[in-house]
């Protein structure tokens, strides 16, 4: 390389260097939004007769949320849906395509450099570029092919052996390449926290569909133990009859309060497959794949004494919708300055070095070197709007995007309060309920006794089983709506999750 070419390397380089230097951003900083946060959660109707038996307390939220039921078949679950659940796979593959494209978007503040080689042998037209300008028009006598008055040059075939390389680099002086990999870096950011929504999503499941099997295993439970009070109270009806005590309309009541309890089971043991089938699904699984080990029959898992909640300034940092709605804010914010640096000239630094030779083995001698150097300018003057329009579209989706993360923070509120509300109200029920069967299995004592003594008649003993039965039901669903309920709050509140994510795993196993 001569003086020349290496003065106008340094000449290049230098520019370059001032461009990066002096160069703006253009566009608005994405500054974090303000939301202000209460200073206590909701602590529960003023007139509640009495506390509830499950509290929440202001303490710190352990990651693994699901262990405050000490159940370890339920924990056994939850510690399989990272890296079984099939929606929390997608959403690690969508993590990496997310982080794939902010490698792109960081590789355009880069130089590119691409080497080349290439062998060509080539025959000129003898009446193309290469003609040599005639003699007189119609001239006869000259040397080689004569038409129209031009005089062909008569070049035989030859070689052209060449290589080298070439650079080009964007001078990113208004900010449009950073804006641009700023918002990839939001854009993977937002996938990270769409990754732990799923994920916090796969686990409320889980826990809620093990909560509902347990709660529907127990109602099976009440309807079978009725089923045979049931057949206790046909046979006596029937001894009754024989004797001549009673009539066959007792018999024909005891009959069909039997077939009544019966009917329930079917329907509670469909639910029951249903269950199993959905947690299967929640793992990957086959239908029925977990049949052997949730078949037999557990109480629903208890709630504890004290429900740790966290502080309420928390709820932001802790939720991933939250911190999702925020990073997708930020990329908007980002893609404005994209939009606006478009608006401005785009300079870009090129160059290039090679040999060319028509021999082979002269190929590689310096006088077969060539180069160019040089910056180019591309300056935009009519788009027929297609810039403005950009520019306004990208503005309005980052009002969208404030508009959504305001949402989303008023959700996670109003979600957080109404899962309190019900957390502390069914356990109200549930304790009214507790009272109901106690009070009905007494009833039904009182009129069986009763009944057999002739004091009053088998309607009264009907009666007090249908009682007994809807009771002791309807407190199987509230116990497990406690559960479930709880479940929900700490959905609400973020719950926990992992701070290194399983995309890896994930992305691995598929």
């Amino acid at each position: 390389m001569n003086e020349k070419a290496k003065r106008g390397l340094i000449m290049l380089a230098g520019l370059a260097s001032a461009a990066a230097v002096s160069g703006c951003t253009l566009g608005p900083d994405f500054k974090r939004p303000d939301w202000a946060a209460p200073e206590s959660w909701f602590t529960g109707p003023k007139e509640a007769v009495k506390p509830p038996e499950s509290v929440t307390v202001a303490e710190p939220i352990t990651a693994d949320w699901w262990t405050v039921f000490g159940d370890p078949e339920l924990t056994g679950l939850e510690k399989r849906v990272a890296a079984e659940n099939l929606d929390v796979k997608t959403a690690g593959i969508r993590l990496a395509e997310s982080r794939a494209q902010l490698g792109v978007a960081k590789a355009s503040q880069m130089p590119v450099l691409n080497g080349n080689a290439s062998y060509i042998r080539q025959q000129p037209s003898n009446n193309g570029i290469f003609i040599t300008i005639p003699t007189a028009a119609g001239a006869n006598g000259a040397a080689g092919n004569t038409t129209g008055g031009i005089q062909s040059a008569g070049i035989a075939p030859f070689d052209i052996w060449q290589g080298g390389f070439d650079a080009s680099w964007e001078v990113d002086f208004w900010g449009r390449v950073r804006r641009s990999i700023e918002s990839a870096t939001a854009s993977a950011d937002a996938a990270t926290e769409s990754q732990r929504t799923v994920l916090l999503t796969s686990l409320a499941e889980v826990a809620r569909d093990y909560i509902q099997l347990r709660g529907v295993q127990t109602q099976l439970q009440i309807a079978r133990d009725n089923v045979k009070t049931a057949r206790q109270s046909l046979n006596l009806t029937k001894q009754r009859a024989a004797g001549g005590v009673t009539t066959d309309l007792d018999v024909a009541n005891a009959s069909a309060q039997l077939r009544t309890t019966l009917a329930q089971i079917p329907r509670l043991e469909q639910e029951e497959a249903q269950l199993i089938n959905a947690l299967s699904m929640l793992l990957g699984q086959q239908p029925n794949a977990l049949r052997a080990e949730l078949q037999t029959a557990k109480p629903v898992p208890p709630v504890p004494p004290r429900v740790p909640v966290g502080l309420p300034s928390e709820l932001a940092r802790r939720r991933p919708d939250i911190r999702l709605a925020e990073a997708q804010l930020h990329a908007a914010t980002a893609d404005i300055g994209v939009a606006k640096a478009n608006f401005y000239p785009t300079l870009m630094l090129t160059g290039s070095f090679g040999l060319q030779s028509l021999q082979f083995n002269h190929a590689f001698d310096l006088n077969s070197n060539q180069y160019a150097v040089g910056p180019g300018l591309t300056i935009p003057i009519f788009q027929g709007g297609q810039l403005r329009a950009a520019l306004h579209l990208r503005e309005a989706l980052q009002q969208e995007a404030a508009v959504n993360f305001q949402k989303t923070v008023l959700q996670a509120w109003h979600d957080v309060d109404n899962a309190l509300t019900a957390y502390q109200a069914e356990q109200a029920r549930r304790d009214e309920l507790v009272q109901a069967v106690a009070e009905n299995r007494r009833a039904l004592s009182l009129a069986q006794d009763r009944y057999q003594q002739g004091v009053t008649d088998f309607l009264t003993v009907l009666v007090a089983q249908s009682s007994l039965l809807g009771a002791q039901l309807q407190l199987a669903d509230s116990t497990t709506a406690v559960s479930s309920n709880l479940v929900a709050l700490y959905k609400a509140l973020g719950g926990g999750w992992e701070t290194d994510m399983p995309e890896e795993k994930a992305v691995a196993a598929n």
